[in-house]
């Protein structure tokens, strides 16, 4: 086991990652790691996560209130959304915050990840769907992702970036780079006219793939907001029936995406 400044100076390892990576630009981005039921290390507010070093980090309570700061570093603004996540989710211990430019700009035109279109994607993520717009550093955020949290491990924030979660900090910074090699790869199959989506019963091959890999988290594979209905799981969760909202909202959903990705060209 990770002792305290072993994970310091891994968030300052995936703070580099992901500012080399061009997720964040500037002092952008924030990612927190849970110790225990009431104490979290998280990325200081103000300062570039490609630069941290180990006395940067900041130490939290579940309700975000300052325990430890080295000299003028202060907690993440953002740090609410993080403790809605660990909240809602006991099984998550690390949440990364980014702005991968083509998970971005999809939460931008308000397109959520929904297309199965490589087995990679659908086995790891599932769907990612958009949470409503909040103001940054207020309530809003923490009640926008709230709705997603039992059945998703990582969102798209509207016009704001994307957000994921998981067990350990590691595997949740790989969660940020699949959202965004996901987008990037949907983003470019769509410039050559359009990507071949898997069917019914090739998504349900990887499902059961995902399955019998025991992996950890919440996946349409293991639970569909549809099921909480009585309805047939799906693939699209994350665009269309979110907490049982059905197969009549699901077409209405994908036909308003079709015209909004008609409209930007694409």
């Amino acid at each position: 086991m990770q002792n305290e400044f072993e994970i310091k100076k891994l968030m300052c390892e995936i703070g580099r990652r992901v500012y080399n990576r061009g997720m964040v630009a500037a002092n952008d981005g924030n990612f927190s790691v849970k110790l225990n039921d009431n104490e979290f290390l998280c990325t200081p507010t103000g300062v570039s996560k490609g630069f941290m070093t180990p006395e940067y980090i900041c130490k939290v309570d579940a309700k975000g209130n300052v325990l430890q700061a080295n000299g003028n570093f202060r907690p993440s603004s953002e740090i609410k959304m993080h403790m809605r996540v660990y909240e809602k989710r006991p099984d998550v211990g690390a949440v990364v915050h980014a702005h991968p430019s083509y998970a971005t700009a999809f939460a931008i035109a308000g397109i959520p990840l929904t297309q199965p279109i490589m087995p990679e994607a659908v086995i790891a993520l599932g769907c990612v769907p958009i949470a409503k717009y909040g103001t940054p550093s207020t309530m809003e955020i923490p009640d926008a992702i709230e709705e997603y949290l039992p059945y998703f491990d990582q969102v798209l924030l509207e016009s704001h970036g994307a957000l994921t979660w998981s067990t350990d900090l590691l595997s949740a910074y790989h969660k940020m780079e699949s959202v965004e090699f996901y987008a990037e790869l949907l983003y470019k199959s769509k410039m050559l006219g359009g990507p071949k989506e898997f069917d019914k019963e090739q998504i349900e091959k990887l499902y059961e793939i995902r399955r019998k890999m025991g992996l950890s988290g919440k996946h349409p594979a293991n639970l569909c907001p549809n099921a909480k209905a009585g309805k047939e799981s799906c693939h699209s969760c994350g665009g269309s029936c979110t907490c049982g909202t059905g197969k009549a909202d699901a077409a209405l959903v994908s036909e308003i995406t079709k015209k909004v990705m008609e409209q930007l060209g694409l």
